[in-house]
């Protein structure tokens, strides 16, 4: 009787035993992004968003069974030949489930195809030229605005609240840098307003003066920007230096502290940005992220908020389909309804772009980005 007694227990602790020790399973989401180079600084804010959503993610306990996550990121460098090596290393992983990213437009759409190969969701926090959506790849998701929202908000604003009717574009010749300088000067050419010029620069380029020194000659009132903050903080302080003293505007790729860093507050001062969204301090929503992230890393970067919703928006996606296949990951990400974002609900259309984002209006004023308006096209 003691016997079979000790021989039930000694049985029932060694599968207790067994069952305590199963090995935790790790599913991995990919993440890329320009982490190196002149655009680090929003890449690494892109990456720690994300990073915060894994964590989150992982503290609330396994996505299902014994799975938890681990994120991925490689650097793109803003180069879509360097998105393509990493779009193929990360789709010939049979362990990354989806990926966050790219960051820049010309990355994502050189690597989309790759991803749809491969069955693999790709929601980017970022990428906003809105050729990429339609490309007929049903792996793509955005959380963002495109440029076509984006770029007649900021003609609207240029005409109606700056009052400006004769204007100089520039844009750096890339996806995203020509695509919204396409779309602000169709839609300005609309409203009945003069382009005195369009000039191309390109990404790395010193030496602005020629091309400002003609664009001053042509007396614009305003001029527009497509294109990313490190070039634009040399346009502007070799504009000063060539007497163009006019304010400059552009999109979501200037809107970052760098920005003012790399011009200096003084010459920053005074030029326009529209963003894919209202301040998130400003919003209820993205509260408690956006003080839990700031009293880790110092101050949010200007996509950190649209990373951590992409990653979360994946994550979802992964706990609803319970189980490690990218397919079923992706039809999950296709049923995403009303999906509660820091930055508000999560919708996407058939193209797997975001639906009812705002566009917010920002000007530096004393050394910050000054949220101005919500604004539509």
């Amino acid at each position: 009787m003691r016997r079979g007694f000790y021989s039930c227990f000694l049985l029932a602790a060694a599968v207790f035993i067994l069952c305590g020790a199963v090995k935790e399973e790790t599913l991995n989401i990919g993440l890329v992004a320009p982490l190196t180079g002149d655009q680090a600084y929003i890449g690494m804010g892109v990456l720690q968003g994300a990073q915060m959503a894994i964590e989150d993610a992982n503290i609330k306990g396994p996505v299902f069974g014994n799975v938890k996550l681990k994120l991925i990121p490689l650097d793109d460098q803003h180069n879509p030949t360097q998105a393509v090596l990493a779009a193929n290393k990360l789709a010939a992983d049979p362990n990354v489930m989806a990926l966050v990213g790219h960051f820049n437009s010309s990355c994502t759409k050189a690597a989309s195809a790759i991803y749809h190969e491969a069955r693999m969701a790709e929601v980017s926090p970022a990428s906003t030229n809105p050729e990429i959506s339609r490309q007929g790849f049903d792996t793509f998701f955005r959380v963002c605005a495109t440029d076509d929202v984006q770029a007649p908000t900021a003609a609207n604003f240029v005409w109606n609240k700056i009052g400006a009717k004769k204007i100089a574009i520039i844009d750096d010749q890339t996806t995203y840098g020509k695509g919204l300088a396409d779309e602000f000067e169709k839609k300005f050419k609309l409203l009945g307003g003069n382009v005195v010029t369009r000039g191309g620069i390109t990404q790395g380029e010193k030496d602005f003066t020629p091309l400002l020194t003609k664009v001053r000659s042509l007396k614009p009132e305003i001029v527009f920007y497509g294109g990313v903050y490190p070039e634009l903080a040399l346009l502007l302080k070799q504009a000063r230096k060539v007497g163009l003293n006019v304010p400059w505007m552009g999109g979501d790729g200037i809107y970052d502290v760098s920005l003012i860093k790399l011009a200096t507050p003084q010459i920053a001062e005074g030029t326009y940005a529209t963003m894919l969204g209202v301040d998130p301090h400003s919003l209820p929503s993205a509260g408690d992220f956006v003080k839990r992230y700031e009293a880790r890393y110092g101050e949010i970067g200007s996509f950190s908020a649209y990373a951590y919703d992409a990653a979360n928006v994946i994550i979802a996606a992964i706990r609803r389909a319970g189980t490690k296949d990218r397919e079923k990951i992706l039809k999950e990400l296709h049923a995403t309804k009303d999906f509660p974002g820091v930055l508000g609900l999560v919708n996407f259309d058939e193209k797997g772009d975001a639906v009812g984002k705002s566009v917010g209006v920002f000007k530096i004023e004393g050394g910050k980005f000054k949220f101005i308006e919500e604004a539509k096209p």
